[in-house]
């Protein structure tokens, strides 16, 4: 009777040992696998080359000594806005998020372009004096005495208030990222539902989870390409902080 029952408990426990393998192979191989985007991430977008754009147009409508675009970028150097972008996972494939620009990054890109320019503008100039057959002192801080001199007031404080502006409005790039509402994420595609009044209701984006990144592409035919956020970039890639 006692072999009886040892034996009916080892059968027990062999099946049931063979019922958990076959269930996490099933797992492993047949059931759907669900992304989790929980968490909190930030994106760096880069706008240097909006503001290299900006400054060279404006250097062609004055007709003045005009460099390269290479040359002009080569001033407008690490000029990034955050974009911050909160995740909460809500069920296999939804959840709910929340997005907005950080307004001091904005800040610090923005004095940063016209502080780059403001270098590319004095070098111009001294080149311009060169031409002209200056002799005297054209090192930055000759030509920052200089342009103070002629205009009343700093370089910088003068391409401020004299040139079109070198990057789009806070409240622009705002229109274009900020907004919460609910997010569905299948098979590489995210789509977010907006609850604010914007442009757009709905935005869809290919997604790719790599560890700690998040990478978002467009497509730049959809319907949503008339939007400031989707003429650049193409793609970009999100940072998470903490685990998801």
């Amino acid at each position: 009777m006692k072999k009886v029952i040892k034996y009916t408990v080892i059968i027990l426990l062999l099946l049931s040992l063979s019922a958990s393998t076959a269930y996490l192979a099933y797992l492993h191989y047949f059931a759907p696998h669900y992304d989790n985007l929980s968490g909190q991430w930030t994106a760096r977008v880069d706008m240097s080359g909006h503001a290299t754009s900006a400054a060279l147009a404006w250097l062609q409508d004055i007709e003045a000594v005009s460099p390269s675009w290479q040359d002009m970028e080569a001033y407008m150097q690490d000029l990034e806005i955050q974009v911050e972008l909160k995740m909460e996972q809500t069920a296999d494939t939804q959840g709910t998020f929340r997005c907005r620009v950080s307004p001091e990054s904005y800040e610090a890109c923005n004095q940063a372009a016209y502080e780059g320019f403001a270098a590319a503008f004095r070098d111009l100039a001294a080149e311009r004096l060169r031409m002209a057959g200056y002799t005297g002192s054209m090192d930055q801080e000759a030509m920052e005495a200089l342009v103070a001199e002629t205009f009343g007031m700093p370089t910088v404080s003068y391409l401020m208030n004299c040139v079109p502006a070198l990057l789009p409005s806070l409240e622009e790039l705002q229109a274009g990222y900020d907004g919460s509402g609910t997010y569905e994420a299948v098979e590489g595609v995210l789509t977010r539902q907006y609850e604010d009044e914007l442009p757009v209701a709905e935005k869809t984006e290919r997604y790719i989870l790599t560890g700690t990144g998040l990478v978002l592409s467009r497509d730049p035919d959809s319907d949503s390409a008339g939007l400031l956020l989707d003429r650049y970039p193409l793609a970009y890639t999100l940072k998470r902080h903490g685990n998801p």
